[in-house]
């Protein structure tokens, strides 16, 4: 039997610990937030994610299942081969192509094709990108109702978003999610503007729910864009950099916002349309995002 180098066990232990920690930068999970849902310390956590900690099977197990996702899906390093298949043939395709190919597939397989998507718009996107502020000057315009996810789901719960967490974890968290975006596409056929939070895309389920039903507009800005106005809201969540973050902006907190940008952009980058309220007014970045919508017919100028 062939044993691992000292060299080779200390790059696995490093790569296991990246993907633990790009995982929860996906899930916009501090690392106390997944010690609590693991039943791991956060002590033992930070020395994986070093690639420091010798971690069992069974941690990992935890871990994984903490993340809502599979031991298999933290451990594999290729996607499944039918996936890898097409992503080769999508590969050769240019931006143009590219579109129509996901207009195709979504009218083949139902990923666009819920009655009324096209009045309903969703904002995705980090916490301090102005999602808030634009999304309840979008629906006022629009004459619709403004709604905003988080609190749709501890409606469909009955409680809070920390009880929710702390009873159910990420996974009963993800189901009340999913039946708190069936219902607002249900009471609103008219139309209705969303916001939604930023770790809605690291769900491929709920996401794709989320599309199918939802016009998506990623609001985006720069990481001290969005370090500043999170500053100013008085909320570092989830940017927990720990006791250091008391006080304002810190470098390890910029840095958790830089890692989980990095680990979304592709999936919000899967948005309807992009609108960058970098260096913007909430005044011009409002007309950005009218223009991005304006394709879709005005839910109160729609004929009766």
């Amino acid at each position: 039997m062939q044993v691992m180098s000292e060299n080779e066990a200390r790059a696995t232990l490093a790569e296991l610990g990246a993907r633990v920690r790009a995982w929860r930068a996906r899930r916009g999970m501090t690392r106390k937030a997944l010690a609590t849902d693991s039943g791991l310390s956060e002590r033992f956590l930070a020395d994986v994610e070093s690639g420091k900690g010798n971690v069992s099977i069974n941690s990992l197990e935890l871990a994984a299942r903490a993340l809502n996702i599979s031991i298999l899906e933290l451990l594999q390093d290729a996607p499944r081969p039918a996936l890898a298949r097409v992503h080769g043939l999508l590969a050769r395709l240019d931006d143009s192509q590219l579109d129509t190919a996901y207009s195709l597939l979504g009218t083949s397989f139902g990923l666009s094709d819920a009655l009324g998507r096209e009045k309903r718009v969703a904002l995705i996107g980090l916490r301090g990108a102005g999602k808030t502020t634009l999304g309840e000057q979008l629906a006022e315009q629009r004459g619709v109702p403004f709604v905003e996810l988080d609190r749709q789901i501890e409606r469909e719960a009955g409680t809070s978003m920390n009880e929710i967490l702390l009873l159910h974890g990420q996974a009963g968290y993800r189901r009340y999610e999913r039946r708190a975006l069936l219902r607002i596409a249900e009471d609103h056929p008219d139309g209705v503007v969303m916001t939604t939070g930023g770790s809605i895309v690291s769900e491929r389920e709920t996401f794709d729910l989320l599309q199918s039903h939802f016009w998506c507009v990623w609001l985006k800005a720069s990481p001290e864009e969005h370090m500043s106005r999170v500053v100013a809201q008085g909320d570092m969540r989830p940017f927990d950099a720990g006791d250091n973050a008391k006080g304002g902006a810190t470098s390890e907190a910029l840095d958790d916002i830089r890692r989980i940008l990095a680990s979304r952009e592709a999936l919000y980058a899967r948005a309807d349309a992009v609108v960058d309220t970098a260096a913007r007014t909430v005044k011009q970045s409002l007309k950005d995002l009218e223009r991005a919508v304006a394709s879709n017919p005005s839910p109160k100028e729609t004929p009766r």
